[in-house]
């Protein structure tokens, strides 16, 4: 087992990992014509890897929560800084002291920035978003979309730099050439109405590099918000089932200490009925096994099935808020109390993980 100076549960981060991934993606988006923009939200903006972005070639970098980009701002990040979050009201002047430009979707919130930007006497650079059917944020209704965006190139204090959209993180729609062609059209009735080219269409996160692998992506999408596709990178090899050649599918590891191995049922003794969270969980009795107890739980890392155990023989079979728990019954080699076990990390136990007070974030070679 690997033994680690200091306190548990550790969060590993490799620094040389996280710059080849982000170095690759950002070629390969370069030479299929568009700019990303480093999506650092996932590990809490952490300002050492958030500058591997800036050394890898990406000129922006994306955050979802002004604290964060505040942090970034203060770590003196050379990259401008967009807030990929729809703007709340009462944080619009730190949005435009500190921020470069930022996603919208209401007339409103954009008077606002032109606003405070006129008395800072700045220029904020402005997204309007579109809704393509994922029923996140944006102008479901096309035509609204083109008349805000005649208003926005009327104001004095913004930019209108573009349009953008979101598919995948709640309504789970998957990118495809339809979609994204219906923002590419949408872009183009903008442009008459206002009489230029938009700078950025923005056809979404790391799942729309789907389309840029099978080299479907439409010709005018030239700006994509990049993050799980390097700092984590697991969707494409585990879930879409593709390949990226190049791209470290370990860049972070999360090792916990072992607190308890013991013999124990598989099946719990007496009536089942609800668990720490309301849930009913159902239980398969395999008769005594070996289980090991590690002091980390949902609490720090949200969703356990979003762990994968790097040490062949070992199943996660369940946890509470403070505890993972292990059957360790099929591992060749000898669980002891003090040990500690690795496992790589989905992006959803990434999140929690790097927001987590109580789970160290070491970034090493």
């Amino acid at each position: 087992m690997i033994e680690y100076e200091g306190q548990y549960p550790v969060y590993e981060i490799s620094a040389s990992k996280i710059k080849s991934n982000a170095r690759k993606i950002y070629e390969m988006c370069k030479t299929n014509g568009i700019e990303p923009a480093g999506v650092v939200k996932g590990f809490s903006a952490i300002p050492e890897v958030a500058e591997l972005f800036i050394q890898a070639g990406f000129k922006t970098l994306g955050d979802s929560r002004m604290k964060e980009i505040i942090r970034l701002r203060a770590a003196d990040i050379k990259g401008e800084l967009m807030l990929i979050r729809i703007p709340m009201p009462c944080e619009i002047p730190e949005l435009v002291k500190y921020a470069d430009s930022s996603l919208n979707s209401e007339i409103e919130t954009i008077r606002l920035i032109n606003k405070e930007a006129e008395l800072q006497q700045k220029l904020h650079g402005i997204i309007l978003m579109v809704d393509l059917g994922d029923l996140r944020e944006g102008f479901f209704c096309r035509e609204e979309a083109v008349e805000v965006a005649k208003v926005v190139e009327g104001l004095s204090n913004v930019k209108l730099l573009g349009i953008g959209t979101n598919l995948g993180c709640y309504g789970s729609i998957k990118p495809s050439e339809k979609n994204l062609g219906e923002l590419c059209e949408l872009a183009e009735v903008i442009e008459k109405e206002i009489g230029r080219s938009l700078e950025i269409i923005s056809g979404g996160a790391t799942s729309s590099l789907s389309l840029l692998i099978d080299g479907r992506m439409p010709e005018r999408v030239n700006h994509l918000r990049i993050g799980e596709a390097i700092i984590t990178a697991k969707d494409f090899p585990y879930i879409w089932g593709l390949e990226m050649p190049g791209i470290y599918r370990d860049p972070m590891v999360l090792k916990a200490q072992v607190v308890e191995v013991k013999e124990k049922p598989s099946y719990p003794i007496g009536e089942i009925f609800i668990d720490a969270f309301g849930n009913r969980p159902v239980y398969t009795d395999r008769g005594m096994r070996k289980r090991a107890i590690l002091a980390v739980g949902n609490k720090d890392v949200g969703d356990i099935s979003k762990l994968k155990p790097r040490h062949d023989g070992i199943e996660i079979i369940g946890s509470s808020s403070d505890h993972l728990i292990l059957d360790v019954e099929d591992y060749t080699g000898e669980v002891r109390v003090g040990d500690v076990l690795e496992f790589d990390t989905f992006y959803a136990a990434m999140v929690f993980l790097c927001s987590s007070d109580c789970v160290r974030k070491v970034v090493v070679e």
